[in-house]
Formats: structure tokens, sequence, C-alpha cells
């Protein structure tokens, strides 16, 4: 009767049917001496459950040590380091970089004829470089709908 039991809950632990009580009454006979001869080959999977339960983890587990520490605080170090000299770089650029620039000068030409003109071109030259921007997007909004048009045929 009892070997009965012990093969419909072999069947059924298979299946993964079972329950927990199933599975400790399993693991208690295939502990146990007296395993009918037909299932021993069913002990090693059941006798693996009660060892493992008395294996114990004793290896010890490495700490973040200084070294390591040392190499990530130097490691922010420089990027924070390398940080302040890339800003410093564009800084110092952008300062040098708006001396250059021409500045436009105010004046009549009552006062300077020559001077006022001279500013007059400087000032249509800037709008007309301007301008030309403008235009040149304003020809790739037209070629864009030109293409669009030859795709969906209007």
């Amino acid at each position: 009767m009892a070997l009965d039991r012990i093969e419909k809950l072999i069947d059924k632990y298979f299946e993964g049917e079972t329950s927990i009580a199933e599975e400790n009454e399993l693991k208690v006979y295939f502990s146990s001496s007296d395993v009918a001869q037909h299932l021993k080959q069913y002990q090693p999977i059941f006798g693996y459950f009660s060892q493992a339960k008395e294996q114990q983890f004793t290896q010890e587990i490495p700490l973040l040590t200084k070294s390591r520490d040392k190499k990530r605080s130097i490691v922010m170090w420089l990027s924070i380091a390398a940080s302040v000299v890339v800003m410093l770089g564009v800084g110092t650029f952008m300062y040098f970089e708006s001396n250059k620039s021409e500045q436009f000068v105010a004046c009549t030409p009552e006062d300077n004829p020559e001077l006022a003109l001279e500013q007059t071109q400087k000032a249509l030259a800037l709008v007309s470089e301007h301008l030309n921007t403008g235009i040149e997007s304003v020809g790739y909004l037209n070629e864009y709908e030109n293409t669009k048009n030859k795709i969906f045929k209007k």
C-alpha cells in the first residue's frame, strides 16, 4: 500500500503537481534504508536535497578595498579636471573671438561721410548674408515640396 502511494507521488512529482508535504514524504522515504529495488534509481534525486540542506557557504566575500576606492576617486578627479580645462578653453576662445568681431560705430554722415558709408556697407553685407541663408533654407523647402508631390503624385 505504501509502495503504491510512493509510486503515485513520484509520478505527481515529475509532473510538478506535488505539494510541499508530499515532497517531504518522498524525501523521508528515500532517505531511509528500506527503499524498494525498482525505486533506488530515484534515491540520488531526493538524497541530494538532504545533502544540499546541510551545505554551508564558507567562502569570504571580498569587500571594496582601499585601492579600488582610490582608483575610483582618481578617475573622478581626473574627469572633473578635464571638464574644467575644456570649459576654460571654450571660455578663452569665446573671449578672444568676441574681441575680434567688428563693432559698428554710431556716426552721422555729417561727422564723417567715409566712415558712415563704410558702416552702412558692413550693415548691408551682414543683412545680405543672413538673408541669403534664409533663402537657401526656403530652397530646401521647395525641393522637399517638389519631391513630396512626385511621390504622392498630386
